[in-house]
């Protein structure tokens, strides 16, 4: 699932997200969403989070 959809996404999912630094490379990093910084319901580059750890990216995919 991606993570473009607000709605599909709450605090403790365990998500791919790509940090800002990493956009041009696009290398995932893995974590656990603790806030979602994005107040729109969608985005076409995926929702914006910030990880249990304090890295903030957008959300690529959704881990089960």
């Amino acid at each position: 699932m991606t993570g473009q959809n607000r709605k599909d996404i709450t605090p403790g999912l365990k998500v791919n997200i790509v940090l800002k630094e990493d956009q041009r490379s696009g290398k995932l990093t893995a974590g656990v969403v603790k806030d979602i910084l994005t107040n729109s319901s969608t985005h076409p580059h995926g929702i914006k989070v910030r990880l249990e750890d304090g890295q903030v990216g957008r959300v690529k995919e959704i881990l089960k």
